[in-house]
């Protein structure tokens, strides 16, 4: 045998022999969702503290509705909710009643009273207590309908839901948010606090992949590097006529450096596709050296 048959076979060898190289699919990173920011309640906008491209925060305020109205039945409620004067005033009737009660039963049990006059007292004694509840259930509903006011109130400022990006701006302070009309909200927002990377993979690769499988992510340049992701969803429906099917894989971005929209790579061991870090070629297997026949 020759050398270059042995050269020849040695790459053989080894390509069979060897791991299983990573293969390369186009892939594009979405947010993980985008957020249409609406008002709960119809209102004029009086401010809104955000534009287009600025990052945002979970619970960052948003946006101001105007809130004098709300604001003055809030106060009123709280107001309400923390009286005592009828309270107070059915607790001396319940006292002064109690102690009239007693007054008359002593008197009516040495024969002092008739039976009527001690009645009566009882009678008083009865309907104070009643009157007394009667505050103490009105003072309670003052507290719910505070609470209730309150809620409304806090419902006038509109915070963040998520950590993301404003993506869109569609109104400005001084226009109305009408919650009935879901063509128009206020902001649109993207979650990129975690990202979606969607691949689109050829049928020949399903089986391959498992649920929560390390998937290395190399976005386009000029954002570049190489990140790690995990499968989280493997289609079950293919698509015949291109012979794909789609894997969702799920990417932490801490503090949001990396975008969304972008496309990128999909780095999988053990599945045949572009060799890791190939400029180009197809998304086949890399095909191995052929042997050099001797002469």
């Amino acid at each position: 045998m020759n050398g270059a048959m042995r050269i020849g076979g040695s790459v053989l060898l080894a390509f069979l022999s060897g791991p299983a190289l990573a293969g390369e699919f186009d892939c594009i990173i979405e947010p993980s969702r985008t957020v249409d920011v609406r008002a709960a309640s119809e209102g004029l906008i009086e401010k809104i503290w955000v534009d287009r491209g600025d990052m945002v925060k979970a619970g960052q305020v948003l946006v101001t509705l105007d809130s004098g109205v709300e604001r003055a039945a809030t106060e009123a409620a709280r107001y309400r909710s923390t009286m005592q004067g009828r309270v107070r005033t059915g607790e001396s009737r319940v006292e002064f009643a109690t102690a009239k009660y007693n007054r008359r039963e002593k008197l009516a049990g040495q024969s002092f009273i008739s039976l009527h006059d001690r009645d009566e007292a009882l009678t008083e004694k009865r309907l104070a207590e009643s009157e007394l509840v009667e505050a103490r259930d009105d003072r309670r509903l003052a507290e719910i309908e505070y609470r209730r006011l309150s809620e409304q109130l806090r419902l006038r400022t509109i915070r963040s839901p998520v950590d993301g990006v404003v993506v869109d701006r569609l109104l400005s302070a001084g226009e109305l948010a009408d919650n009935r009309d879901l063509r128009k909200p206020i902001l649109r927002l993207a979650d990129i606090g975690t990202l979606f990377v969607e691949v689109l993979m050829p049928i020949e690769a399903f089986g391959k992949l498992a649920l929560e499988q390390n998937v290395e992510v190399l976005p386009e340049p000029p954002v570049g590097g190489r990140h790690v992701a995990k499968v989280k969803v493997i289609d079950r429906v293919h698509d015949a006529a291109s012979g794909t099917f789609g894997v969702r894989l799920e990417m932490a971005n801490p503090g949001l450096k990396l975008p969304a929209g972008i496309k990128c790579k999909a780095s999988i061991a053990g599945v045949g596709g572009r060799p890791a870090g190939a400029a180009g070629g197809s998304a086949g297997a890399r095909q191995p050296a052929t042997p050099a026949k001797p002469p």
